[in-house]
């Protein structure tokens, strides 16, 4: 594997700088993507009737990462298969097989009679909301494809060490999403949730062009590679034997999002919930953003023998520490209503509305790289059950504590949704040591 200068950094004796010079270009690659989740919020919400706008526009979201499920473990899965010429070709059409399905899928969602039995029946939203959403949706129709071109041309650079060029690949993202959304807010005429959900496809596609230009180099080293032996090229089903939990894991995952809208459409204050969940969570996807990023970054450097886990264990230990630091500063902090107020420019009273719920989904960010490191022990054995098991016990205890309390106690759905979301990744990490663990056991016992 080789850094921006063609450098061999060795897994057995790389330091924590250097594991930071990989990581940082992919640390700063999420924290430009945890942008987009506050500035969209911001300029919505200072547009006309913000807390349906709001509404609309965090719902069209999930609706956009649920289809998206299929590709989002694209990544991985080209940082950890796409070793040489055959491998990546196999794994390229795999990944347009994928992309085309979910574009798809995205384009049957807006069928009007399937549009209004998922947002009216299914979901129960008030009509002003619905009505904002079927446009928000539209929006976003190439934009689940596109994230998973572009995540499968990353994983392809990642391995071959050219970290930088991701980076480079999201400034490009930001400056398109940034473009179209000040263009629209200032063009006035159109609805917030419109601006959200064009913003961020505006943003992936510019990314991917960028993104397809920047990896040729990396292309061209993985295509003039062959296989060692030829028994080392995974078969399809080796390929789909290998994603199909991660796809799963994602499924699970990213389904919860109905089941958190339907919820909260029905707990106390179901407007003001969904109004405020969208900044919550991408407030608090600012400090977990560092830890997705060292998922692929962990997995590279682990090395050819597993020589690399103390030194990225230790890494992961230091790194979280510091975000947890400084995640606990703002959230505990008058700092917190500041950036509801001033930076999201949410109302006095959604300000005072968010404040608890951000408190309980605070501990994700220390969780998150607990998660990534567990998962990145697993994906290196080719254990990936595991991870989706653990997937779906998270679930098991969001929906659980949703239904709890919600339903049960009736307490208002933006708190009852994000002690839910923290509740179950606890459960998770559980599960996911406790697997960890055994695999280390018995594929390097002599790893403490």
């Amino acid at each position: 594997m080789t850094n921006e200068r063609d450098e061999t950094l060795s897994a057995a004796s790389m330091t924590h700088f250097e594991i930071f010079k990989f990581w940082a270009p992919l640390a700063a690659q999420w924290l430009m993507m945890a942008i987009e989740g506050p500035l969209l919020t911001s300029l919505i919400a200072r547009m006309p009737e913000p807390k349906y706008n709001l509404a609309a526009y965090g719902v069209a979201f999930s609706f956009a990462i649920i289809v998206e499920a299929p590709v989002i473990m694209m990544m991985t899965a080209s940082t950890a298969l796409a070793r040489d010429r055959v491998s990546f070709l196999k794994l390229r059409r795999f990944a347009n097989t994928l992309n085309v399905s979910v574009t798809i899928l995205m384009a049957a969602l807006l069928i009007p009679p399937v549009f209004d039995f998922v947002s009216l029946d299914l979901l129960q939203l008030p009509a002003r909301a619905a009505e904002l959403l079927y446009p928000s949706v539209a929006a976003m129709l190439l934009w689940p494809g596109v994230i998973g071109m572009r995540r499968f041309y990353h994983g392809v650079m990642i391995r071959r060490g050219q970290t930088k060029r991701v980076m480079y690949a999201t400034i490009v993202r930001v400056a398109g999403m940034a473009g179209c959304g000040f263009g629209l807010y200032y063009h006035g005429g159109v609805d917030g949730g419109v601006v959200g959900g064009a913003a961020l496809t505006a943003g992936v596609v510019t990314e991917g062009i960028a993104t397809r230009l920047m990896t040729r180099k990396a292309v061209r080293e993985t295509m003039a590679i062959e296989p060692k032996r030829a028994d080392a090229v995974p078969r399809y089903r080796q390929i789909i034997s290998f994603y199909y939990p991660l796809v799963l894991t994602s499924f699970i995952a990213l389904g919860v999002h109905p089941f958190v809208t339907f919820f909260m459409g029905r707990a106390p204050f179901p407007v003001e919930s969904l109004a405020v969940l969208p900044a919550i969570n991408s407030f608090i996807f600012i400090f977990r953003s560092t830890a997705l990023a060292f998922a692929e970054a962990g997995l590279a450097l682990m090395g050819d023998a597993f020589e690399g886990f103390k030194k990225v264990r230790e890494f992961t230990w230091i790194a979280g520490g510091v975000v947890t630091a400084v995640a606990a500063l703002i959230v505990f902090s008058p700092l917190r209503d500041l950036w509801f107020r001033y930076v999201y420019g949410l109302t006095p009273e959604l300000t005072a509305f968010a404040a608890l719920p951000t408190m309980l989904q605070s501990p994700l960010a220390p969780l998150t790289y607990v998660t990534v490191f567990q998962r990145t022990v697993l994906i290196y054995f080719g254990r990936t059950n595991p991870i989706t098991w653990a997937t779906a016990l998270e679930a098991i205890g969001i929906i659980g504590g949703l239904f709890l309390m919600a339903r049960g106690y009736h307490i208002v759905g933006a708190v009852a949704a994000s002690g839910s979301y923290t509740f179950g990744r606890i459960l998770a990490n559980g599960y996911l040591q406790i697997s960890m663990r055994r695999t280390i056991a018995a594929r390097a016992p002599d790893v403490t």
